[in-house]
């Protein structure tokens, strides 16, 4: 699933081609899709985009007065340009087209996992999809980070990918912070040190700043709106590489299983009894 480097990526590259174009049309290919009424999407027909930014892992994009289409991506949902009226393919769920333009924007999804939202509201992080995210990790001060750590009890691997604790990290940077951090996916978040409570501040910000100025991670079939790959899977420390050697240390990275999910970890810089506090 694109976690906050890939949608920050494809939320810039939309930016630069659709903001101040008129929507022309706006043709569902898959019902499913949608959440909502068909019928809303006309609302949307003749209205200049004005905006396009991310909230977590979603898309919202501004659509003149309180109008605006929020999509979640999930596994293998993306944006590609095509030729007006050239046909779409078997993946593709929504066709938008636009005043003037030659191009047309495709969304398209494998695995039909992805939906969109059709908004009418002047508040619409309030929406139900929104409205529960965590703070922005690249927003957040140190100090704001700390107090919402503090008090919590549940493992870091597992913490870190919580929505409500923080908006926008999923598996793969979750791996990438903990290494980063040289703390064990399984240590407890009681009981981190005033230390380490920074350090792993620190690695948060510093993985998904470098992730965004790489334009994400390209693993399977990702692409930003302009079809090119993200490069940060070539600085991956740990995440995929079970059996490899640790960059830092040469221990054979290892792998578990953390509810149902993948988590790549050197056992000699992440030190840390499973279920334990994180060591100090």
């Amino acid at each position: 699933m694109p976690e906050l480097p890939e949608v920050e990526t494809i939320a810039a590259s939309l930016r630069r081609k659709v903001v101040g174009l008129r929507i022309a049309a706006l043709e569902l290919y898959d019902r499913r899709l949608l959440r909502g009424e068909a019928a809303e999407l006309a609302a949307f027909r003749g209205k200049k985009i004005t905006a396009v930014r991310r909230r977590g892992k979603m898309l919202l994009i501004a659509c003149g007065g309180d109008l605006h289409l929020l999509f979640h991506l999930k596994m293998t949902g993306g944006f590609h340009w095509t030729d007006r009226g050239a046909p779409g393919d078997v993946h593709a769920r929504l066709r938008v087209s636009f005043v003037g333009s030659p191009r047309d924007l495709l969304f398209r999804d494998v695995r039909r996992f992805g939906f969109l939202r059709c908004l009418d509201t002047g508040s619409p992080l309030d929406a139900a999809e929104l409205r529960r995210l965590g703070p922005e990790p690249l927003d957040m001060s140190a100090e704001e980070f700390a107090g919402r750590l503090s008090g919590r009890t549940g493992r870091l691997k597992s913490l870190l990918l919580d929505q409500t604790f923080l908006a926008g990290v999923g598996n793969i940077y979750a791996d990438e912070i903990l290494f980063r951090a040289r703390l064990h996916p399984l240590s407890k978040a009681s009981g981190l040190t005033a230390k380490r409570t920074a350090g792993l501040f620190a690695a948060v910000k510093d993985t998904l700043k470098a992730a965004v100025a790489a334009g994400g991670s390209s693993i399977r079939d990702y692409k930003d709106a302009d079809g090119m790959d993200g490069l940060f899977q070539n600085d991956h420390r740990v995440y995929g590489r079970k059996g490899e050697p640790c960059p830092r240390c040469g221990a054979k990275i290892r792998r578990l299983v953390i509810g149902g999910r993948s988590s790549f970890f050197c056992p000699r810089c992440q030190r840390g009894r499973p279920g334990a506090p994180a060591a100090n």
